[in-house]
């Protein structure tokens, strides 16, 4: 049955989860949101600690989302316990968001790619917003033309581009901080409010550091979970904070923080300021290949949530076509390159699809950690891992992410409303799809 608990051996040891952990979260938004948050802080104070904070709020919901994972140690991830402690119908509206989502952060990352390739490809005169577009969304036909003939990378060639962000990440900032030279820090003290400034360098930097809500479904491959699941996870989101600390300083001290604001490419700036042009090709073209491994990750493993989905019914039965020669799910491939190309068509930049998509991942999360407090309420999986701090902790970082949104839905109201209005479809395709399914039985 799927509603069963896994029975498997636990296996991974303290060190393995919290590398685990580890890979989930470091991204390749650590060389484009910085310019954001910098813009957005004003100041190297704000900067610092915007990311700091992010840190530190993205290590509660970690955890958080670590002992859900560990009292519902089922298949089905946000759908099943959002399911089980409220009803179906919010379940699939949240899993339906997320679904779409995940087409608009693939373009967004799509978006990263394009903009480090543009200056290696394109002439300064044609280097617009518009050849960015256009590059992304070449990137993204072609990954979805070669899975759709069947043509996949193999999962060396992913693990080898996942493992190059971290040496890049961890090289650059090594070698920034000894060959760079210190640029003089001088901050434009902007009129707006502190607080608010701090609030919008949050969101970018929640963006980097997202991920680490897979952790829920980390909990019965650990050994001894009680004991190893909060030094795991909470060693690998510091991992990631001093990582993302580290490269932030290396910005900061090459570039000065306006220089990173002024720098939408900062990994290319940091680079040319330490190694030249060559350095800055090479770093580049690295971050490029990335990006387009990240896209690849994603249109590989979408389809099969489509699949997922159109079994429980919720969905309609085409998701559930495959390819016999090509072993591929075209119904699931092509819609979800629709929620790729659309976006990228509508919103037109990076930094739109950013505040698009961490809308809905913030209302979504809140929702989904909420189910801790039903969890707890009913005793399952008592004596198994359990957060330290609980009720305050959790609570804390449903808060900040509600105010995330909130800050979104101020700035950004249209991006927030359509948002919305995808999770509030869900109701209905949700009735649509079970009346359908009910009258086929």
């Amino acid at each position: 049955m799927a509603d069963e608990p896994r029975v498997i051996e636990a296996r991974l040891g303290t060190f393995d989860t919290a590398m685990v952990v580890f890979s989930l979260v470091v991204g390749i938004g650590i060389f484009r949101t910085p310019a954001i948050v910098a813009g957005a802080a004003g100041s190297t104070a704000l900067f610092f600690a915007a990311w700091a904070v992010g840190g530190l709020v993205s290590l509660l919901g970690a955890l958080t989302f670590a002992e859900i994972g560990s009292r519902h140690p089922r298949a089905g991830g946000y759908y099943r316990v959002v399911a089980d402690c409220y009803h179906p119908a919010l379940a699939f509206s949240l899993n339906w968001g997320q679904t779409l989502m995940q087409g608009a952060g693939a373009a967004g990352v799509a978006f990263i790619g394009a903009e480090y390739l543009a200056p290696l490809v394109l002439p300064a005169a044609l280097r617009t917003p518009h050849s960015s577009l256009a590059l992304a969304c070449a990137l993204m036909l072609v990954l979805l033309v070669l899975n759709y003939l069947g043509i996949r990378s193999g999962s060396r060639t992913q693990n080898l581009l996942s493992m190059l962000k971290i040496v890049m990440i961890v090289g650059l900032a090594v070698l920034a901080l000894v060959l760079a030279p210190k640029v003089a820090a001088i901050d434009v003290v902007p009129v707006t409010p502190a607080g608010t400034r701090f609030a919008a360098a949050l969101i970018p930097c929640f963006y980097a550091y997202g991920g680490y809500h897979m952790t829920m479904n980390l909990g019965a491959d650990v050994k001894d979970a009680k004991r190893r699941f909060p030094l795991a996870v909470t060693g690998g989101m510091l991992c990631v904070v001093a990582l993302y600390l580290l490269i932030n300083v290396a910005y900061q001290r090459a570039l000065g923080t306006t220089g990173v604001a002024e720098s939408k490419l900062v990994a290319a700036a940091l680079s040319r300021a330490t190694f030249g042009a060559s350095g800055e090709a090479v770093v580049s073209v690295a971050i490029f290949l990335s990006a387009a491994g990240f896209v690849n990750a994603t249109i590989l493993q979408m389809p099969r949530s489509f699949y997922a989905m159109a079994e429980d019914g919720v969905l309609p039965k085409a998701f559930l076509r495959v390819n016999p020669k090509t072993q591929v799910q075209e119904v699931g491939l092509l819609f979800f390159g629709a929620t790729m190309l659309v976006p990228a068509f509508l919103l037109g930049s990076f930094e739109k699809l950013l505040n698009y998509v961490i809308f809905t991942d913030a209302l979504t999360l809140v929702a989904v950690a909420s189910t801790l407090f039903v969890l707890r309420r009913r005793g399952d999986g008592d004596g198994g891992f359990a957060m330290p701090g609980y009720p305050v902790l959790p609570a804390l970082y449903m808060l900040v992410l509600a105010a995330v949104a909130g800050h979104v839905l101020v700035t950004e109201t249209r991006l927030a409303l359509a948002g919305l209005a995808i999770l509030l479809t869900g109701w209905p395709l949700f009735r649509l799809g079970r009346r359908l399914s009910a009258s086929k039985d």
